[in-house]
């Protein structure tokens, strides 16, 4: 077995059994990361603090695969694709609501409540994306999300900022969001609806449609000449790496 195979193993093996503070104190190791271990029992994440959390609480396996989650990218390790993409997988699979086969995640993708996400199978999530997931997303299968992409889903009233409004987002199967797209709360972007890089969608998509601008627009009907779900060929990376399962 190659060295980063084995490490990756380890690793799988440690989030399958139930992550406590030795299994992160193993982790760490893998990833070449020193932190004062005596405070691992008093480590508060960001996602602790907020108001929506106060209904259920965090709880310590969360809270700990959240913390490797975010780790990773302070680690060198992150750089190295082989191994990053996989762990990010691996936390997924526990970390999130739900995560399908097959799942990417490049670096620096950020997100609050992880019990909130829900994602398909084959799903791509490029560097520098956030989903703010108070209200909840949902992601279909084989979709496709740029760099520098922002999914809010909650919001507050101008009158009072302790007033916040909660509302899902759902982006349907074979749906592409390109870079740098704000998309608010409550948006339904349609299966294989497409979003042009930099706009800023406050509106559902429609299904086999383009939109673009700020705000985001119907421009026109997505090209697909003829080609459907499979058809559309949403191979993320090449040779289908990280995709041949």
């Amino acid at each position: 077995m190659k060295k980063i195979d084995k490490l990756l193993c380890e690793v799988e093996n440690i989030i399958n059994s139930g992550v406590d503070k030795n299994g992160v104190i193993k982790i760490l190791e893998i990833l070449k990361c020193s932190i004062p271990l005596e405070i691992l029992d008093e480590i508060k994440l960001y996602e602790d603090y907020l108001p929506k959390n106060a209904e259920s609480g965090v709880s310590e396996e969360k809270r700990y695969l959240h913390f490797l989650w975010d780790l990773l990218d302070k680690s060198p390790m992150c750089l190295i694709a082989n191994f990053a993409i996989p762990y990010r997988r691996i936390l997924a699979q526990k970390l999130f609501k739900s995560c399908g086969k097959n799942f990417i995640a490049e670096e620096n993708v950020r997100f609050n409540i992880p019990d909130n996400i829900e994602i398909g199978d084959d799903v791509f999530i490029n560097r520098g994306t956030f989903i703010d997931s108070k209200g909840g997303i949902k992601i279909g299968n084989f979709v496709g999300i740029g760099e520098g992409v922002t999914i809010l889903t909650h919001s507050h009233k101008e009158h009072s900022h302790l007033s916040r409004e909660y509302r899902q987002v759902i982006i349907e199967d074979y749906a592409k969001i390109y870079c740098n797209v704000t998309i608010f709360l409550g948006v339904k972007i349609e299966k294989q609806g497409i979003v042009a890089a930099c706009s800023l969608v406050n509106k559902d998509v429609k299904e086999n449609t383009v939109v673009a601008g700020i705000p985001a627009k119907e421009f026109r009907e997505r090209n697909t000449f003829g080609n459907n779900e499979h058809e559309l060929n949403h191979v993320w990376l090449h040779n289908k790496s990280f995709q041949n399962k």
